[in-house]
């Protein structure tokens, strides 16, 4: 285990063959990285999978600078290039990544964000997220590290600040969530793309939780100052949310006009309920008042939020819900883009169920209940399916299912959460920066409920440098540990069989270890400089490149390689040119295989160029020994110091070999 103390944690489930089962010759990585999860619902158990694989598809390798995680697996013109980051989904991606066993994913997409990376192109709560990966690694130096970026990067808001309401406002576009009433109405429903500037319960709530996320880390690193200043911050805010942005009218949290124009009006309230109107509770920003559970009254019934098959942006008593406006052409055909005046956003879901879970572990009303939770839970789950396989696309329409935003792009979409919904919602994980494990899973207890989970188990998942397992059996029969909830604390038992509620174990001090870091030499994401691929066939820049982008996944849908069909050689190749003399001792390749159309290799052989010509490396080590498909290969061997290196391989005709990704390391 990488970025973590080692430790002995639970057998309960089969991990290998868990493993095997839902990733195949991938199944290495996921042994390594992920906890397990089993669960009494089938459908829950394979999207809990498929999220994992869904995640690692996402994490790109960008060299010396480490790990970051993208919202699309095809470039999009609209992200930061070369990087092709997104800063409005990076929050999601760390609450999500933050359960990864190895802390470098996490620590390098952190530190990118806070050097540069985050661009403001939208409302963030990145700081939040940050704070909420601390709670996860119980990893003190790492949280304050980019303490003094989060405060610049949070006094950068001010642009989108009024003193004079004491509330922050943002285009709706640049809240990520176009076609949103407040920019469909400014425009008189005539379009919504641009414009429609509002005071919103998402931005703000964003800036709350940044706010008292920079007071506490404030606080760990002893500055007291700080600390104190950014929690005023985020009183201020939290009170002009309830204050100004509350609704009594409609019992909601929503928008009110910045625009002031013919069709709407300066600090008027937008004529509509919206999903964003959630959010505060994603943050735990209301107070304890009962007048503000009122909101939550909204959410179940059919007529308002809630659709069939997912949860509507906005309520279909809207003039324009569901209107669609934009479109894009796609081999001269128009197919729909993104809209938020009604559709089904794995986005937002994600916000609503993180904010469901607060205000169940949080907050006293008896508006919603865990088998709201649930069955939430479960509607997202179907979600994540298309045509019966798993293939999370951006949104789908809530009184059909179908999917509304089908583009080539949007296959395995990254801007939402899941497995940490199930970890801190489902399995009841909620992290603290104390030395207690606190636990309070979303089930339902009526033992005859039809939505209910009769057993579920997370094992191992990393807390605070622990390993931890909770498990639930409703009558001890499935796992035959005992009936109730119970929990683990590195392979040993600390809490003993109980019924379901909220528990709280006191675990050992963190354990912090340390967080390898080795760097690609081979990645160009940026497809200029060096190292310069060349290859014995397929030299074009939009396929070669792809080979060292920094990406794998072997997605059938999506490619993302280099390969050779059509050759009639015996042997193929693919070469670097480092530009100069360049350590080397080890190589991992990746290759793609569909059975008939693409084949690992045969067999491959690694050279270096010394003295004008080729030789083969030597004392090579291979695991495994045989080219592997949809899996990572390793050559390891005597370290070679040279400009070029180069892969020889015995093709497989007649299918041809595609390469997923060539990485290379000193």
């Amino acid at each position: 285990m990488k970025g973590i103390a080692d430790g002995e944690g639970t057998h309960i489930l089969p991990e290998s063959a868990l493993a095997t089962q839902y990733f195949n010759n991938d199944a290495p990585w996921y042994e390594e990285n992920i906890p397990f999860f089993d669960c009494s619902d089938p459908q829950i158990n394979q999207i809990y999978y498929y999220r994992w694989q869904l995640y690692k598809s996402h994490l790109k390798d960008i060299g010396p600078r480490g790990y970051i995680v993208t919202e699309f697996l095809d470039d999009v013109g609209w992200a930061w290039n070369p990087y092709q980051s997104l800063n409005d989904a990076t929050a999601f991606h760390i609450n999500e990544g933050r359960w990864l066993k190895d802390q470098r994913y996490i620590d390098d997409y952190i530190d990118f964000m806070y050097a540069g990376g985050n661009d403001r192109h939208f409302s963030e709560a990145i700081a939040a997220a940050t704070y909420g990966s601390y709670l996860a690694s119980g990893d003190r130096a790492f949280a304050i590290k980019n303490l003094g970026s989060m405060i610049h990067i949070y006094q950068l808001w001010a642009d989108h600040y009024d003193p004079s309401k004491g509330l922050y406002y943002i285009e709706p576009i640049a809240d990520a969530t176009e076609y949103s009433i407040a920019s469909i109405d400014a425009s008189g429903g005539k379009d919504g793309f641009l414009h429609g500037n509002a005071f919103r319960p998402t931005i703000n709530s964003f800036m709350f939780a940044n706010a008292l996320a920079i007071s506490r880390l404030a606080a760990l690193a002893g500055n007291t100052n700080i600390a104190a200043a950014f929690a005023a911050n985020a009183e201020a805010l939290r009170d002009g949310v309830e204050t100004n942005l509350w609704n009594d009218n409609l019992q909601h949290f929503t928008d009110r006009f910045k625009a002031n124009n013919r069709f709407v009006h300066y600090w008027d309230f937008i004529r509509g309920r919206e999903l964003a109107g959630y959010v505060p509770w994603a943050f735990d920003l209301p107070d304890q008042d009962a007048k503000y559970n009122a909101a939550w009254t909204h959410l179940l019934p059919t007529n308002e939020f809630s659709g069939p098959y997912g949860l509507r942006t906005v309520e279909p008593d809207y003039e324009y819900y569901m209107r669609q406006y934009r479109y894009a052409l796609v081999d001269g055909v128009k197919m729909p883009e993104c809209q938020w005046n009604g559709p089904s956003w794995p986005f937002d879901i994600t916000l609503v169920l993180d904010a469901m879970a607060n205000l169940l572990n949080d907050y006293s009303q008896k508006v919603v209940n865990a088998g709201d939770y649930l069955r939430l839970l479960k509607q997202y789950t179907r979600q994540h399916y298309l045509n019966g396989q798993p293939d999370l696309e951006e949104d789908y329409n809530p009184d059909t299912g179908k999917v509304i935003v089908g583009l080539p792009r949007s296959n395995h979409y990254n801007h939402s959460d899941y497995n940490d919904l199930i970890i801190t919602g489902l399995a009841g994980l909620r992290p603290r920066a104390d030395n207690i494990l606190e636990i309070n899973p979303l089930i339902p207890t009526d033992p005859d409920s039809t939505n209910s989970i009769d057993y579920f188990c997370l094992e191992n998942v990393s807390y605070h440098g622990h390993l931890i397992t909770i498990l639930y059996d409703r009558d001890g029969s499935h796992y035959g540990k005992g009936a109730g909830l119970s929990a683990y604390v590195d392979g040993r038992l600390a809490l003993p069989p109980s019924a379901l509620g909220r528990k709280t174990v006191t675990i050992p001090e963190p354990l912090i270890g340390p967080v390898p870091r080795p760097i690609d030499l081979a990645v160009n994401y940026a497809r200029k400089g060096f190292p310069v691929p060349s290859a014995s066939t397929n030299n074009f820049p939009d396929e070669i490149y792809q080979a060292i982008d920094g990406r794998v996944w072997f997605y059938p849908n999506v490619r993302n390689y280099w390969s050779n069909p059509g050759s009639q050689a015996a042997v193929d190749w693919y070469s670097l040119d480092f530009g100069s003399p360049t350590r080397i001792s080890s190589v991992q390749l990746y290759f793609y295989a569909d059975g008939t159309r693409f084949k690992a290799p045969k067999k491959y052989i690694i050279q270096y160029w010394q003295d004008g010509s080729w030789k083969n490396v030597s004392e090579i080590h291979l695991i495994p020994k045989k080219p592997l498909a949809n899996g990572e290969n390793v050559a390891s061997f005597q370290p070679v110091s040279t400009s070029k290196l180069l892969i020889r391989f015995l093709n497989p005709r007649p299918a041809a070999v595609a390469l997923v990704e060539l990485k290379a390391f000193r």
